[in-house]
């Protein structure tokens, strides 16, 4: 897993690096591979800056200018804000290990300040039309078969019902299905497990679906499956949503992962506590959660703009 362009003692550290966090911190793998790419990258350019791959103790004594020498490589080759964000957040990461370790502190790193992402609020469905997109009397006329009309109905529930994302929907075992509601629980980022409601008309629209289900499904195979009995593909939910978006006339914004913004957005609006929230999302830091409330106050603005007399 070591990353081009290092020394050997730099690679070493790469290994020890990514084996604590995929021990200690539970990350997934393709968080480590996402990590251990984006510091291949800058240890790539240090190579190509420096003219050889640089040692921990060339390491140790980067200039803020060597890191924004890097930057603005990175922004010739096309790379945006929130690329170039992710790719100092790995390599700042290794550079933490390395101090804590005493393997030499990278100042370089923490000097240089990240770059501004624009904020962008996630967009909510209306609660009437999240109500409705498990509706299976939408998808009349369709010549796909009940079952997979069912299947689907189910899946996009979850999603709303309890704010699960597409890959922990889809990751679900047959044994793991809720029979006549109250809780789940769900495997989600960093392999983190976590408990989440199950309304008893979600749980019906799951009967209803390994009902009508003709494939056959082992209590340890996945619980949602393609037409051909494999496990069910992201790509067919998210296909599933683009012709819902258009029975109910609703903005490209509105997609399977919408679905888990309205939860988080309608639950605090009725009242939710933030911190249960964040719970239910599964979020590591609450200041991820908080961004719903900002949602929220802005939807509470476009009401009293509308409806208030002298707006």
């Amino acid at each position: 897993m070591s990353a081009p362009a290092t020394s050997p003692d730099v690679a070493a550290e790469i290994d020890r690096w990514l084996s604590y966090l995929g021990a200690e911190r539970r990350m997934s793998a393709k968080t480590l591979e996402a990590y251990g790419r984006d510091v291949g990258q800058f240890l790539g350019f240090l190579a190509e800056h420096m003219g050889a791959p640089p040692s921990l103790r060339q390491l140790a004594k980067l200039t803020p200018a060597d890191v924004r020498a890097f930057m603005a490589a990175r922004r010739r080759g096309g790379a945006g804000s929130r690329t170039l964000m992710r790719g100092l957040a790995g390599a700042r990461s290794f550079a933490k290990f390395l101090e804590r370790d005493g393997k030499g502190k990278v100042g370089a790193l923490a000097a240089i300040r990240s770059p501004k992402l624009a904020r962008s609020l996630p967009k909510p469905l209306a609660i009437k039309d999240a109500k409705r997109i498990s509706d299976t009397d939408l998808r009349e006329g369709e010549t796909r078969e009940p079952w997979i009309i069912a299947r689907d109905a189910a899946v996009l529930s979850l999603l709303y019902g309890s704010g699960l994302r597409i890959a922990e929907a889809l990751s679900l075992k047959r044994k793991e299905a809720p029979e006549t509601g109250d809780t789940l629980t769900v495997t989600g980022k960093g392999n983190k497990t976590r408990m989440v409601p199950v309304l008893p008309q979600v749980a019906k629209l799951i009967a209803d679906y390994t009902a009508l289900c003709p494939l056959d499904l082992p209590p340890e195979g996945p619980l949602f499956v393609g037409a051909r009995g494999g496990p069910l593909s992201p790509r067919i939910v998210q296909l599933t949503m683009e012709r819902l978006r258009g029975a109910l006339g609703l903005p490209d914004s509105a997609t399977p992962h919408a679905l888990r913004h309205s939860f988080a957005t309608h639950l605090l609006a009725r009242g939710g506590d933030l911190r249960a929230i964040q719970e239910l999302l599964g979020h590591a830091s609450l200041s991820t959660t908080q961004i719903y409330t900002a949602v929220d106050s802005e939807r509470l603005l476009e009401v009293y703009a509308s409806a208030h007399p002298r707006a």
